[in-house]
């Protein structure tokens, strides 16, 4: 003998389980509101759209004129490190910056950047493989 319950959901039950669903309702449709609002905002002024996906990409010897111009100056390790991400032989240390340098070679543009860790900073660049620096390139 099989028991077959039927339940049948009156408008009072169906409303016990449509509460325990509104907390999720409310974040739900701020999201939506905040997605909509942004994707207009977006589309119909041009000033607010991200600018640096269309930017066009630097050559090779324009990244370099700009370590060479900021040679010397807090951040230029930084630009170093993401210009030539993975391309940098290290050559030798030698005296100079904050202790010491490290002189790294780029094999694909053949230039040496002289690289100071301590302040994080390029000391010197030359065109071509620069085992060493003048002392007072490097100071």
């Amino acid at each position: 003998m099989m028991i077959v319950s039927s339940t049948v959901l009156t408008p009072k039950t169906q409303m016990l389980k449509l509460k325990f669903l509104s907390p999720l309702f409310a974040p739900l449709a701020l999201a939506s509101v905040i997605s909509v609002g942004d994707i207009a905002v977006h589309s119909f002024m041009p000033q607010f759209q991200n600018t640096a996906i269309a930017a066009p990409e630097m050559t090779v010897q324009q990244k370099i004129d700009i370590i060479s111009k900021s040679k010397g100056q807090v951040g230029s390790g930084d630009q170093l490190r993401r210009f030539f991400y993975g391309d940098l032989l290290p050559l030798g240390v030698q005296p100079g910056g904050a202790g010491m340098v490290v002189n790294l070679y780029n094999k694909a543009n053949n230039v040496t950047f002289s690289y100071c860790a301590t302040y994080d900073v390029v000391v010197a660049v030359k065109q071509g493989r620069v085992a060493s620096f003048p002392a007072a390139e490097v100071k």
